[in-house]
């Protein structure tokens, strides 16, 4: 079997040759190419493997198009506004689009409008989910980034509002970018504003909406940019990294061994997270670790991605450029010219369906609603439809993740208890065989012993 393809895939603002290009990574060989639109900043996803979907610039609808029918704009989905960011859940079960001050959640197998989210009072600048799909983030123009609970989102009643699991309302100007690591309720999260910083976050699903401690060095008055880094399990702050200037887009490698962080003026650093232990506080010095920053871009980083295997970083910029980098030199290896700012870089390794000119999609895209069922003005529900909700009786009341490994742990303890030590008439039992079978033992060993020696000790003829 092939080794998976990584491919870059790419947008710009202005989209006068194509609205999208998929370009294979190492050779920079041009695979795929989408028609039919400007894709805006961080309103470009996969779904499932089989579509390909863009949020329009400054439009009211999402462009949809089967990975491997290029040409042929499959499908818009018609919104209530212009969609600021865009994105689907990894099970591909359910899409997410930022619309104004709102979160709109889809489901995709029917097109059902399940919820609008309003607790941002300014438009929504980035979403993201969890890699396991249990919570997704949302970041905003009013400087606040809540963490949702998907299950809890489902479960609510319509008459309840929503509430996040955690509100960080520590930054003072809008957010720009978030990144969510691997590990679903325990990832790390890294988020970006114009107030000059980069924090990163726990992500402890037992705790709702609360200050995050004395030991986050948040402030009102703006510090030079900082990225922070936290233990998600305890909520203590690892590492925080003053940086000179604005941070515009941040990424970490798979592993988390290092964040990346797209500077305003076009530089790119890299923080190296297991190289300070035991401190809290670093200040990057540009002069000093002039290693550990790629220089390229002549205007601010727009979005950073990092290859599977860590050894190439692909950074996207408003002076129209899309640049490979080895990461280990610092040296630009490809440099990608588009024709416009670029709104939406990352990396990927390409699915079958991408590959494959016969696949087709399992489903095809149903109708999405614009509007909640039942509302008075909304679209009906279609025939043969079903809407699940999880039950009512638990919500508010599932235990964290925490609490369930407890259980977990407390179940597995009594149960060894039980099978290896078992009620008191058996472990007298128990004891009873051992000691016999000691004292066979013994006998055995007698006997060894005694006729070795007469074997020894046997006079020769």
């Amino acid at each position: 079997m092939a080794a998976p393809i990584e491919v870059a895939v790419c947008t710009d603002s202005s989209a006068q040759l194509w609205s999208c290009v998929v370009w294979e990574l190492h050779s920079g060989a041009n695979l795929l190419t989408y028609r039919g639109g400007q894709a805006g900043p961080r309103g470009l996803t996969l779904l499932n493997g089989e579509y390909l979907l863009a949020a329009q610039l400054g439009k009211n609808y999402i462009s949809a198009w089967e990975l491997q029918r290029k040409d042929q704009l499959q499908q818009k989905i018609m919104c209530p506004g212009p969609v600021t960011c865009l994105t689907t859940s990894p099970n591909g079960l359910y899409m997410l689009a930022g619309i104004a001050e709102s979160i709109y959640l889809w489901e995709v197998s029917t097109g059902n409008l399940l919820v609008i989210l309003s607790r941002h009072y300014q438009d929504i600048s980035c979403l993201q989910f969890t890699g396991d799909s249990s919570h997704f983030l949302s970041g905003g123009k009013d400087c606040l980034v809540l963490v949702w609970s998907l299950c809890s989102v489902l479960q609510v009643d319509s008459s309840r509002t929503p509430a996040p699991r955690h509100v960080w309302s520590h930054h003072t100007l809008p957010i720009t970018d978030m990144h969510c690591g691997f590990g679903g309720p325990l990832a790390r999260v890294a988020t970006a504003s114009l107030d000059q910083t980069v924090k990163g976050l726990p992500f402890r699903a037992a705790q709702l909406p609360a200050p995050l401690g004395p030991q986050c060095l948040w402030s009102p008055i703006p510090y030079p940019a900082c990225p922070q880094l936290w233990e998600i399990s305890s909520g203590e702050l690892l590492l925080s990294v003053l940086f000179d200037v604005g941070i515009m887009a941040v990424t970490m490698d798979l592993a988390e061994h290092h964040m990346f962080c797209g500077g305003s003026e076009g530089s790119i650093f890299q923080v190296d997270l297991c190289t300070w232990p035991g401190q809290s506080e670093k200040s990057f010095q540009s002069e000093q670790d002039s290693g550990k920053v790629f220089k390229g871009h002549r205007n601010q980083v727009t979005c950073l991605s990092v290859s599977t295997d860590g050894s190439v970083l692909l950074s996207g910029s408003h002076d129209e450029t899309v640049r490979v980098w080895d990461i280990q030199s610092k040296q630009c290896i490809r440099t990608v010219t588009l024709k416009g700012p670029v709104t939406n870089a990352f990396i990927m390794l390409a699915p079958v369906s991408m590959l494959s000119s016969d696949f087709r999609p399992s489903l095809p895209l149903p109708h999405f609603n614009k509007h909640l069922l039942g509302a008075e003005h909304g679209d009906e529900q279609r025939h043969g439809a079903l809407t699940l909700r999880l039950g009512l009786h638990q919500q508010g009341s599932e235990p964290s993740y925490l609490e369930r490994a407890e259980q977990l742990h407390m179940v597995m303890c009594s149960t060894m208890e039980k099978n290896v030590l078992g009620g008191q008439d058996q472990l007298r039992i128990r004891i009873t065989e051992l000691e016999d079978e000691v004292q066979n033992l013994r006998k055995i060993n007698r006997d060894l012993f005694d006729f070795s020696t007469r074997i020894i000790t046997r006079p020769t003829k």
